[in-house]
């Protein structure tokens, strides 16, 4: 180990030797030694978008195609970097160390290695002092250059170390190999292609990709499959042929020719031990749920938070306020108080009263923003570009949400997402407790928090109509989950069934592992990387800190339905840094578009315009072209106008403006 470190303080006073041969041209940073392969640009704008080639020599005219199809990920700047066959690129979106320390591809031990890297590993700072102290030192303050240390310490048990969000990749110049890793829940998006005649590429978004197929063709099967079941974010096959979709929690090497993935987290082979105790247990939480927000506070540009007005999304910047009275942290940023709130005016979806209490209750101020506006048709379509998969929604809101951060000069949000997944946020998860419940009062306490989230009042316990829905409820679930166990079937299929510590888990808390791992947050992950990374804007999730999730597993479901009510651990943990209003409210509004009113209004002629189109009738992927017209003409008068008929229609037409978005007008053509 000494002679290892003894050998990597070599490859630094190397390299910084040879950064002394850098020189500025312009806006262009160029490396004297390797001009014509290596060039890092700095611009105005940017996200992070991360590309690479490799064992397949291309132009540089061709990698620049592929890397700027990403410009809306990365507008602080790119890099690119081409050597013997291997191409790697970066677009930047600066977060930490906005100084050129932190460009990429980065080089490390004397150009052995070179990353590019998208995401963040927010114990940077702490994983940084480890390495010092084993000797190593840094050039600057970002946290790419941590993960080069890492890797070159402990290889690719690094990622072990790390909590954070994160796809990147190593080249390693001296055995011509490669390791790519994604973080433990795929928060950050990752695609990769396996050629023909050798080689591999990956990238954060399929669009990057694109250039390099022979050509580009919808994966029918998939569209089908994806509205059939909500399994397609966690599946390997895309909408596009040739392009699969990197697991997330998983590492891989390419070297000999072979790219070999291996999976290195399943939350089950990391249960942990939990107090017995709800309030030892909420006291937990809240400790872990404190460090979460703080270590996620480090940041070198502002911080910002959407607002819903719901439990989640308040907890956080609730949380980012108490830190911030507190913490001596010296990265944590003390420029939070912003929050952006979503407004729709007139509907059922506005919750901007909520809202309005928190920033009331924590004297900042916030922005209302109405989304009560269709955008124009080009725009449309290139939101559909950006986000580049389907959804039973249109993502317009949650689009202009992001852009409006920007616009105000928010560049990273901390955002609510997951507790509902790892918590029973969603009340048709609810009565997936009642097998496990041991007695009456357990009985009870699933009833309350079912039938009271419709309703601030809920219905009093003793009362005749709770105890006659109880038993209608009760009676009816445990019927079917009878039968199921009668014929062999389990009540919750997951592609983890086979797992030694699956039985560990009760049933609501296996359903809640599905939502968490297979399905629901997949999916929404993917979805707000999409809608932030149109507007270069990087969301961080408190509630999926790798430890939060531990814990959540690792607690029965009575600590997530205590007293009556769905999330309870969270409610009763951050109760004394929340209006309680807001902390024990028991109504839920999800974030969608106003569909219905839109596609009778502002998007009215352009659905019409669409569906009696000849491109429309002619598309492969449209099944049945006449009876959507049919159907979105009866819409359109009236009948059935429901907001579910709404979105029947518009997943039925989804499928021809993908395609329309991606690979008639894709602008890479």
């Amino acid at each position: 180990m000494r002679n290892r470190i003894n050998r990597m303080k070599t490859y630094r006073m190397q390299e910084q030797a040879s950064s002394a041969k850098l020189i500025f041209i312009g806006l262009r940073l160029v490396s004297v030694k390797v001009l014509n392969r290596y060039e890092i640009r700095k611009g105005s704008k940017t996200m992070c978008g991360i590309y690479g080639v490799i064992e397949k020599k291309i132009d540089r005219e061709l990698a620049m195609k592929c890397l700027n199809t990403m410009t809306h990920r990365g507008p602080d700047g790119f890099g690119l970097w081409q050597e013997d066959g291997v191409t790697l690129g970066h677009r930047r979106l600066s977060i930490l160390d906005l100084s050129s320390a932190g460009s990429q591809p980065m080089s490390y031990a004397n150009e052995r290695y070179w990353m590019t890297f998208n995401g963040e590993v927010y114990n940077f700072v702490e994983i940084r002092k480890e390495l010092e102290q084993k000797g190593y030192t840094f050039r600057g303050n970002s946290d790419s250059e941590i993960i080069m240390a890492a890797y070159c310490e402990w290889g690719e048990k690094c990622v072990d170390r790390f909590n954070g969000m994160w796809t990147f990749a190593i080249w390693d110049k001296q055995e011509r190999s490669l390791f790519i890793s994604r973080d433990r829940f795929g928060v950050k998006p990752l695609f990769y292609v396996e050629f023909a005649d050798g080689g591999c590429a990956f990238a954060s978004e399929m669009k990057a990709l694109l250039p390099l197929l022979p050509s580009v063709e919808a994966n029918k099967p998939m569209f089908d499959r994806y509205f059939a079941d909500n399994h397609y974010e966690s599946q390997p096959e895309c909408l596009i042929k040739g392009i699969r979709r990197f697991p997330a929690g998983t590492n891989a090497w390419y070297r000999g020719g072979k790219l070999e993935l291996t999976r290195y987290w399943n939350t089950l082979d990391h249960l942990i031990a939990v107090p017995s105790s709800y309030e030892e247990q909420v006291a937990m939480f809240r400790e872990l749920f404190l460090d979460a927000c703080k270590i996620r506070m480090r940041s070198d540009v502002t911080l910002g938070t959407g607002l819903s007005g719901g439990l989640d999304s308040s907890a956080v910047i609730c949380g980012m306020a108490h830190i911030s009275e507190r913490e001596e942290d010296e990265r944590v940023n003390k420029d939070w108080q912003h929050a952006y709130v979503a407004c729709f005016p007139g509907t059922d979806l506005d919750e901007t009263k909520y809202a309005k209490a928190v920033t009331d209750y924590l004297g900042i101020r916030h922005t209302f923003m109405n989304i009560d506006t269709a955008v124009s048709e080009s725009e449309f379509l290139r939101q559909i570009y950006c986000f580049e998969e389907l959804w039973s929604n249109t993502q317009v809101p949650m689009m202009e949400l992001y852009k409006k951060e920007r616009e105000f000069g928010t560049r990273v949000s901390l955002d609510g997402h997951a507790a509902d997944e790892l918590f029973a946020g969603y009340g048709f998860d609810i009565l997936k407790a009642y097998p496990d419940a041991k007695n009456e009062e357990e009985i009870n306490m699933i009833t309350t928090a079912y039938l009271n989230q419709n309703s601030e009042q809920g219905i009093p316990v003793g009362s005749a109509e709770f105890k006659r829905q109880r038993n209608k409820l009760y009676r009816n679930y445990m019927f079917k989950y009878r039968a199921k166990k009668l014929l062999g079937r389990a009540d919750v299929k997951s592609a983890y069934a086979d797992h030694p510590n699956w039985n560990k888990l009760d049933n609501l808390n296996k359903t809640l592992f599905v939502s968490t791992h297979e399905t629901i947050l997949p999916t929404l992950l993917r979805n707000y990387d999409r809608d932030s990374m149109a507007s270069s804007v990087e969301i961080r999730m408190p509630f999926l800190d790798y430890r939060i999730v531990q814990l959540a597993f690792s607690i029965g479901w009575q600590s997530k339905l205590h007293g009556g009510w769905s999330k309870s651990i969270v409610r009763d943990a951050c109760a004394d840094f929340m209006p309680q209003e807001v902390c024990y409210r028991r109504t839920k509004l999800g974030f969608n578009a106003p569909i219905l009113d839109w596609m009778r209004g502002p998007y009215r002629e352009f659905f019409e315009d669409t569906v009696n189109s000849a491109a429309f009738a002619n598309c492969d992927l449209i099944d049945d072209p006449g009876a959507i017209r049919e159907d979105l003409k009866k819409f359109l008068a009236g009948e059935n106008a429901t907001f579910h008929a709404a979105s029947e229609i518009w997943n039925r037409v989804q499928p021809y403006l993908w395609e329309r978005a991606m690979i008639t007008q894709n602008p890479v053509k």
